[in-house]
């Protein structure tokens, strides 16, 4: 199933996600993030998107998920944390 949203961080920017995911599964197929906000390195949504591909879609497991690619990866994000890349991904689900 293909859905989007668009979620505005609080005291940060604007998130949007398209999502493809699995609805059997309940995981990720496709994600693609983009907004007005920030990552450091530039490559850093690539590779964030690229590892969430089949993850299931719960909120433990997608935010202990990006917590750790951005630790390991030394991310930085401006106008976005976790709890709000967590959240605008499972407003996708329907």
């Amino acid at each position: 199933m293909r859905s989007r949203s668009i979620y505005k961080v609080p005291k940060g920017k604007l998130l949007k996600i398209s999502l493809n995911y699995d609805e059997k599964s309940n995981s990720i197929e496709k994600i693609s993030i983009y907004g007005d906000f920030f990552a450091y390195p530039e490559e850093s949504i690539d590779f964030l998107e690229n590892e969430l591909k089949g993850t299931l879609l719960e909120k433990k497991i997608i935010f202990e998920k990006i917590d750790s690619i951005i630790k390991k990866r030394n991310i930085e994000f401006i106008g976005v944390n976790v709890e709000g890349l967590t959240k605008g991904i499972l407003m996708c689900k329907k």
